[in-house]
């Protein structure tokens, strides 16, 4: 039988648009070690290890008229280097450059004609750095256990692992013809396809939610926050097709500081210090600013550092307080009252109801996006912690690595927050028209760390 995609990943390609492109990326910075790191050296550990994520060797063909939903085949003209790409910064090229050549990258969507994803080398960086840049259909990372490119060219050491000994020969692209008479096939052995996926869906979505939060807890959730629109918002605009792309950085001691000077957790504190950041933001764009001012934040986080486990919560983000340590609280009161009484949407309940499961929180946090209303929240934000040690590609050490997540129509920011090795990386992306200021508000997010912080004692 044909490898078909999902009904949600198939929607996602039938749905993406110039203004909505549905992929997922990262910037990746090391440090370029004394034995060198160029492209034909990243374009032969991607080669080598392009076996363990199989999906990059493929790409999607529709089916003649509809009849089904696409298939994966493998691509008979795949060609390495028309994926893993070169880049250069004129020397010595500074960290602003690069957020300028990241946000073209991420504006252009991917040829659908080829497998989903790209790999840039960007060279020229200042201070003996490289980067890369990852592009990644959503699609194609539609599975939890499903690796994405910037996962399996790590390694833990500088060292690399050995390479996996894999002769790949493509298999045989089906004509029009056959696409045709298997999805015939299909309908004719199996009539009664969609009320079985929708009933096995349902069974596993009982199954899996009852460890977490429960399912009917997590609809209901839903069903709430849909009777309670988002308030208005410059965030929530028609979007262009162009983006922007800024960062912020912190360290992940200063938010465990806050939590024992504080309490709540290490996401409260992020979610906390994005709301001081806005508040900031909306008041330089010269907004009206109460007391009771809030904004609306669509937020996959993990439920416990020490899990896997996630949850999916709306919060309404404080903005309009103007004391640092007052919003941190109302941030912790209000998870801590969607985690005591269910009223969250667990990650797995979003996986099965619509339709998919991602393997990273920045790629579920995308998607939801895309599934819920735009009425519902005014931003995303991804939370992911990410390893505490460092990690290495070809014996380059990674030295930041920072989130892009995807747009969801109508919404002028996404961002992502990633830990790693002791830092916490934030990732802007923008619309480019609805927010020329993004690197204002990138900015703000590192001082309203600071004001955070200087409410611990030392």
């Amino acid at each position: 039988m044909p490898d078909r995609l999902s009904a949600l990943d198939a929607s996602f390609l039938y749905l993406e648009d110039s203004t909505t492109p549905m992929h997922v990326g990262g910037v990746a910075v090391f440090r370029r070690p004394r034995s060198g790191f160029d492209y034909d050296r990243l374009v032969g550990l991607i080669e080598e290890r392009l076996s363990l994520a199989p999906r990059y060797r493929r790409k999607v063909v529709p089916v003649p008229g509809r009849l089904a939903r696409p298939v994966w085949v493998d691509d008979p003209d795949f060609d390495v280097t028309y994926h893993v790409r070169r880049s250069a910064l004129p020397r010595p090229g500074s960290d602003q450059q690069l957020h300028d050549l990241v946000a073209r990258l991420m504006s252009r969507p991917l040829d659908h004609a080829r497998p989903l994803w790209e790999v840039y080398l960007v060279e020229g960086l200042a201070r003996n750095r490289i980067a890369v840049v990852t592009k990644t259909h959503q699609a194609v990372v539609s599975g939890l256990g499903a690796p994405e490119i910037g996962q399996v060219i790590l390694d833990v050491s500088a060292t690399p692992r050995p390479p996996v000994e894999s002769l790949w020969m493509p298999s045989p692209e089906p004509s029009g013809l056959q696409l045709v008479a298997d999805a015939v096939a299909e309908a004719v052995q199996r009539p009664g396809e969609v009320v079985e996926n929708a009933r096995s869906a349902a069974m596993d979505t009982v199954a899996t939610v009852r460890k977490v939060v429960g399912v009917f807890g997590g609809l209901a959730s839903a069903v709430r926050t849909a009777a309670n629109p988002a308030p208005g918002s410059p965030l929530n605009v028609r979007i262009s097709p162009q983006r922007r792309f800024a960062v912020a950085r912190a360290r992940l001691d200063d938010f465990r500081a806050v939590r024992r000077a504080h309490g709540g957790t290490v996401n409260d504190g992020v979610l906390a210090v994005l709301s001081g950041a806005l508040r900031t933001w909306l008041l330089s764009r010269g907004e009206i600013v109460t007391a009771g001012t809030t904004m609306r934040a669509m937020a996959p986080m993990s439920v416990r550092d020490d899990e896997a486990g996630v949850a999916a919560y709306f919060v309404d983000l404080p903005v309009g307080e103007p004391n640092p340590v007052v919003r941190l609280h109302h941030v912790s009161h209000a998870m801590r009252a969607h985690q005591e009484s269910g009223q969250s949407v667990a990650a797995q309940t979003l996986v099965r109801f619509t339709g998919f499961a991602p393997p990273t929180l920045h790629a579920l946090g995308a998607r939801a996006a895309s599934s819920f209303s735009r009425r519902l929240f005014n931003v995303v934000v991804t939370n992911v912690p990410g390893p505490q040690v460092p990690l290495y590609a070809a014996g380059a050490r990674m030295i930041e690595m920072f989130p892009v997540v995807p747009l969801a129509k109508t919404q002028a920011l996404s961002i992502g927050v990633t830990s790693y090795d002791g830092g916490v990386y934030f990732g802007l992306n923008a619309d480019r028209d609805a927010m020329s200021d993004v690197d204002v508000l990138a900015a703000m997010v590192e001082e309203s760390v600071e004001e955070l912080m200087g409410t611990v004692s030392a």
